[in-house]
């Protein structure tokens, strides 16, 4: 099982981005699917979850200008951005984990994409 995250590049701030994620390797989806950003030197951390049913959870930083969607016929995950800031500038990254969990921490996950830079030019 792969996960492809695609959509990152370099965007002014005030613009917009939606990222994708491909799930490959398996015909059903995952309960849980995430979306992760890092700079270089800083954790990982959580930007948006959403499971199977379609209940979403957000972090403070982004909501209201992020949103995170599925299509579970086609495996995919997108996170839609918009309103992006320079603090926004980072590598992200997909998750994903078979059943449902909080999914608010890197340790929910157990599958990882390999992350698709956005950088945000103010």
């Amino acid at each position: 099982v792969q996960l492809q995250a695609s959509g990152g590049g370099l965007v002014q701030a005030g613009g917009s981005l939606r990222l994708s994620c491909v799930v490959s390797g398996r015909t059903f989806s995952f309960n849980t699917m995430g979306w992760f950003r890092q700079n270089s030197g800083k954790d990982r951390e959580f930007v948006a979850t959403i499971r199977r049913g379609g209940s979403t959870v957000y972090a403070d930083s982004v909501k209201g200008r992020f949103t995170i969607s599925r299509d579970n016929a086609k495996n995919t995950v997108y996170l839609q951005m918009n309103s992006l800031k320079s603090e926004d500038t980072a590598v992200y990254y997909c998750a994903a984990y078979e059943e449902w969990t909080t999914g608010l921490a890197t340790e929910d996950y157990d599958i990882w994409g390999q992350g698709t830079l956005v950088t945000v030019s103010s």
